[in-house]
Formats: structure tokens, C-alpha cells, sequence
């Protein structure tokens, strides 16, 4: 069993600053324009078996093909994040897969022995982080993959595609 026809799309990391983290790849490595989301809340969500819902941040952008994503946790709840981090440390947190039967393939990494960490649905599309870490170091995500989200990462891509040397880092939504 395999998750290798979806691509990898984004590779995520946990920062102590948002804007710094865009404004260092942006500067770095052509990154951007970001999409800014701050204290993001879900509809329904399970962190290990209970409610406790992180309270965080992301920003989003893309470089190339690749979605990358900037978490902030802005408080100590136990959270996929602190199960990798301790407070005030950063790093690389998880990949992500984009994927169109959420159910069955979320079925399929149960079924590969792996443990859904945190299941959450908010914006209109279901998401689980699954605990990797033996296998790849880190944790992975599958997003369902819904047209308006197509169209929201398409969006993203195309900032990305246009953005120059010098322009905002941010994108307004």
C-alpha cells in the first residue's frame, strides 16, 4: 500500500515568527507571496483522541510547485506541534499530499499501521496528520482536495508565478 500517486505538495514548518519566516525565505530563496492566517479555528477537530484545539497561526505561499507553509503555535496546548517542538524551538513539521477520496485514503495509512495524530475539518475540507516520523522524520498531512481549495492553492501558485524581486512578500486575500 502507497500513498506515490499523489505528489508531495507542501512541506510545512513550525517558526517562533511568521513574518520573519516569509520575509527570510522571500529574501533567501524567492519564496512567496504569503497568505496570512491568524488564529485559525476549525469547525470540528481531534488532537489524540481529544478536543484540545492549538491555538495558531500559518502563512502560505509557494516556491516552484511546492506549498510551503509556516506554522506559529501561540500558546502550550499538547498539539502535533509540541509533539515534535518544545516551546520557543522550530523545524521542519510535515508534508503534505493533496488527495481526492479523503476517506479512503485516510482508511489507507490506518491501514499501513501509522496513527492519525490530529483530524480536523474547517474551510470546507477535511485534514489529518498523520505520525510518520518513523518512516520520514516527520509527520504527514493529507488535505482533501475540494475545487474551492484547488482554487485558492491555484491562486497562491499564480501570485507566485508573477511575484518579483522586491514586491510585498504578502498577499492580500
Amino acid at each position: 500500500m502507497t500513498l506515490s500517486r499523489y505528489p508531495l505538495f507542501q512541506q510545512a514548518y513550525l517558526v517562533n515568527d511568521l513574518e520573519a519566516a516569509v520575509e527570510r525565505w522571500s529574501e533567501l530563496f524567492g519564496a512567496g507571496p504569503f497568505v496570512l492566517t491568524h488564529h485559525h479555528k476549525t469547525d470540528r477537530f481531534d488532537y489524540r483522541g481529544t478536543d484540545h484545539e492549538a491555538d495558531v497561526s500559518y502563512a502560505f505561499g509557494y516556491l516552484g510547485d511546492q506549498n510551503i507553509q509556516f506554522i506559529v503555535q501561540h500558546d502550550d496546548t499538547p498539539s502535533i506541534y509540541r509533539d515534535m517542538y518544545e516551546a520557543g524551538q522550530e523545524g521542519f513539521h510535515h508534508v503534505g499530499i493533496l488527495v481526492h477520496d479523503f476517506e479512503a485514503e485516510f482508511a489507507r495509512l490506518e491501514g499501513m499501521g501509522f496513527t492519525c495524530a490530529t483530524r480536523l475539518y474547517a474551510d470546507g475540507v477535511d485534514a489529518a496528520y498523520f505520525d510518520t516520523r518513523e518512516v520520514n522524520g516527520c509527520f504527514t498531512e493529507i488535505h482533501g482536495d475540494p475545487p474551492h481549495i484547488l482554487g485558492a492553492f491555484a491562486g497562491w501558485r499564480r501570485a507566485h508565478e508573477l511575484w518579483q524581486p522586491g514586491d510585498s512578500p504578502y498577499l492580500r486575500r
